[in-house]
């Protein structure tokens, strides 16, 4: 009786264990149960430097989406990003994204700076004004070769 009761014990502790592994590969690998709330805006940049796929969206430090697909324009030679945005989130059609870094060497994420227009983009539609990411090693090799020509 003794040793079922303990196996029957081990039996419980293994499920729950795996259950709350389940759960947590599951919410950090960012995967949702149920179908979101959200609709799709898209972005085009002359350089995305080190954004990927998955990367937060944010206005005022808040997420709002996330980076959902990264493409390259090969007419343009552009990036362009495909955002999925909160469903509760409305962006005027003067709003302005940005590509930023989370510190000195931290992740890349967009960043957006509403507008003050009455008109929204659609799903689907697209952010107009967009600012590219800094390069550092850009900045750094440009101070270096400007410096070295005084």
């Amino acid at each position: 009786m003794q040793k079922s009761v303990m196996e029957f014990s081990v039996g419980i502790f293994i499920i729950v264990g795996l259950t709350c592994f389940s759960y947590l590969a599951i919410t950090v690998g960012g995967v949702s149960w149920f179908e979101d709330e959200s609709y799709i805006v898209k972005a085009r940049f002359n350089s995305i430097s080190g954004l990927k796929q998955g990367a937060a969206v944010e206005i005022a430090g808040v997420k709002i989406g996330k980076v959902e697909k990264i493409i390259l324009d090969n007419g343009e030679y552009e990036a362009e990003i495909e955002i999925s945005l909160n469903k509760n989130v409305e962006l005027q059609d003067d709003s302005i994204a940005s590509i930023r870094t989370a510190g000195i060497i931290g992740d890349r994420f967009v960043n957006i700076k509403p507008g003050g227009s009455d008109e929204l983009i659609p799903a689907g539609g697209m952010i107009i004004e967009t600012e590219s990411a800094i390069s550092l090693e850009e900045l750094i090799s440009k101070y270096i070769f400007e410096s070295d020509k005084k």
